[in-house]
């Protein structure tokens, strides 16, 4: 896919404009794809993208890695630098003289104090609250990658309901759905939970030797990256037929999901959609077994924003992208989450997940 990088940068600097900003520097993380299409490798060598208020932005990256960059003339200037040279002090010169410069939330500290010591009088401080209001609207290209790599983990989701769980490790289980997530489309699988009979309650349980029985539920959470951009979905299976009571709480999660995707609409706070889902499961005596927010941003990374979460009172716009996932977790005994990724229309909401997620029933 071809996204616009010189309509993004020239994005970035109106909005560095707006907030008095004199300059933006990303390094590793989402950001300086989003602006270049470049992804920096997480090494001891400095890659960074100098994005001032004057002349062109210039991306430093290590003389080895520079084969790697698809150039964008009209975009950046690139500047490899050699084994013998201070890339710190080249992004310094780059910096002098400007009183606020921000930098992207994951660049390694090394660097920031670094900078901080060649520049005492710059003003320091974190890229994100500039950033995120470009990438949590997605453009059309970017929702397109998104709902293609949904797509691809319904087909997995669809594929795991033929699949015997009992008599299977988590661990078993879990490299087969990273398996099949790259057999349907994803260059990568970044992450398989499978949690079964009590590991349930644990939302982000690592999947463990212990062997699914009869009887058990088994929640999976997967997903991966396809074409930079990620997906996330989670099912919950029951090994044969669920007990009366378990079918009864799933039927409260079902309703809460359906709910809060129900109230996704542009202008809705995104703490709303959280409190819809929690409304109906505090309704039914479960609150306190909802452990976690209900959902949040996703594009170039799995976790990003907006998050739905109590306290956020970001409206919703058209083309932002979500999980939508509540769950119930009774320590001790299982657990149980349905989660869907959703985009922001101009008139409401558009489920980019679309595989069965009521209660699946497997051998």
């Amino acid at each position: 896919m071809t996204f616009d990088f010189v309509a993004r940068l020239d994005a970035l600097r109106r909005l560095m404009d707006a907030h008095s900003v004199d300059a933006l520097l990303a390094s590793v993380g989402a950001d300086l794809p989003y602006f270049t299409g470049y992804e920096a490798m997480p090494l001891e060598r400095l890659t960074m993208l100098v994005v001032t208020k004057e002349g062109p932005p210039v991306l430093l990256v290590p003389e080895l890695e520079a084969p790697r960059v698809a150039h964008l003339p009209d975009g950046f200037e690139l500047r490899p630098w050699g084994e013998t040279e201070d890339p710190v002090g080249i992004a310094a010169r780059l910096l002098d003289g400007l009183g606020s410069v921000v930098a992207g939330d994951q660049t390694w500290a090394t660097f920031v104090l670094a900078l901080q010591q060649l520049l005492p009088e710059a003003r320091f401080g974190i890229a994100s609250p500039l950033t995120r209001q470009l990438r949590m609207r997605k453009d059309p290209e970017e929702a397109d990658a998104l709902r293609l790599a949904a797509h691809a983990t319904d087909r997995v989701a669809a594929r795991l309901r033929e699949q015997r769980f009992s008599g299977r490790s988590e661990a078993e289980l879990s490299r087969l759905v990273a398996a099949m997530t790259v057999e349907e489309g994803h260059q990568v699988a970044t992450f398989s939970i499978v949690a079964s009979g009590p590991n349930g309650a644990s939302p982000h349980h690592e999947a463990s030797d212990r062997v699914i029985e009869d009887g058990d539920a088994v929640v999976v959470d997967f997903g991966g990256k396809l074409d930079g951009y990620c997906s996330d979905t989670t099912r919950t299976f029951h090994v044969g037929e669920p007990a009366p009571e378990y079918r009864a709480i799933f039927t409260v999660l079902e309703e809460a999901q359906a709910a809060a995707v129900e109230a996704v609409r542009p202008g809705v706070a995104a703490q709303d959609i959280d409190r819809t889902a929690r409304k109906v499961i505090e309704g039914a005596g479960y609150g306190k077994y909802f452990i976690h927010r209900t959902g949040h941003g996703i594009g170039l990374e799995a976790h990003e924003h907006p998050y739905l979460v109590e306290g956020n009172d970001l409206q919703l716009e058209s083309g932002m992208t979500f999980s939508i996932e509540p769950g119930i977790y009774l320590p001790g005994r299982f657990g149980m989450r349905v989660e869907d990724i959703v985009a922001v229309t101009d008139t409401g909401v558009e489920r980019l997940n679309r595989s069965d997620h009521s209660l699946l029933v497997v051998d």
